[in-house]
This record gives structure tokens, sequence and C-alpha cells, in this order.
């Protein structure tokens, strides 16, 4: 059986005045080539996205004030915490690649797809050369 090489495009999204779960939502089957008319689940046939304004996303509800981010270093009584309001000061590219991580499958396919989303948090990013397709997402 021969197979064909995937021509990828890239594809970028201002995420200024977007809603954190929608816009994941949205990403998730880009990233994975659910749109691809020869999409395969085990198969990685997705497109790469590049998100730009990821600090101005907006949260829904009370969000912004009551979610926590957990993890756990593996040692007795290492687990940390960070509320999302610090999170977006400190690092707001982790908001948006948490939730698309949360939605991708697990596994290698997972880690492999996940490398496919670039998020900055500026208007500026490093992929002029790729000539990115501009997608507008509605709220």
């Amino acid at each position: 059986m021969i197979t064909l090489p995937v021509l990828r495009k890239w594809y970028i999204i201002n995420a200024e005045n977007l809603i954190l779960g929608r816009l994941a939502s949205k990403i998730v089957p880009i990233l994975r080539g659910k749109h691809h008319p020869f999409y395969s689940p085990h198969i990685d046939t997705g497109d790469f996205i590049i998100i730009i304004n990821c600090e101005k996303i907006l949260l829904s509800n009370k969000k912004e004030d009551h979610k926590i981010y957990w993890k756990h270093t593996g040692y007795v009584g290492g687990i940390k915490s960070i509320s999302i309001k610090n999170l977006r000061k400190k690092n707001p590219e982790r908001i948006i690649r948490n939730a698309v991580k949360g939605m991708l499958p697990k596994g290698p396919l997972g880690r492999m797809v996940i490398k496919k989303l670039k998020i900055y948090p500026g208007t500026s990013h490093p992929h002029i050369a790729q000539q990115p397709i501009k997608m507008i997402l509605d709220k």
C-alpha cells in the first residue's frame, strides 16, 4: 500500500474576546484532521493552528474567580495549585493549551497532535513564512 504525505495547512486565530471552551472545541477537530476526507482516527492528519492574543480570552460564568488548576509532583504532600487569574498573569498560553489537551486523545497520538498548536500572547508570531490562513470564529 502506498501512502501519500499529508499536506498540512496553517491557520491563524485571534483569540481576543472568544470564550475558552468554544474556542477549544473548534480547534480540536482541525488539529485532529477531522475536516479532511482522508481522516483516519489512528493517523495524525491534522493542520497547524496559530493562536494570537491568548491573554485576552474570555471565560464563562465565574471561572475567572473560582477555577483552579491542580497538579501533583509525585511526592508526599506535593500537590500544587494555581488559580486561572494568576495563570493568566504568569503564563497565559497554558490556559488554552490545557483546555485543548483535555479534549485530545490520551497517549502518543495526542502528544503528537498537541505539538501542532502554537500559542502566543501578543499579536506577533514567528510563522509568517508558512503563510497562515486567517480563520474567523464566532462567539
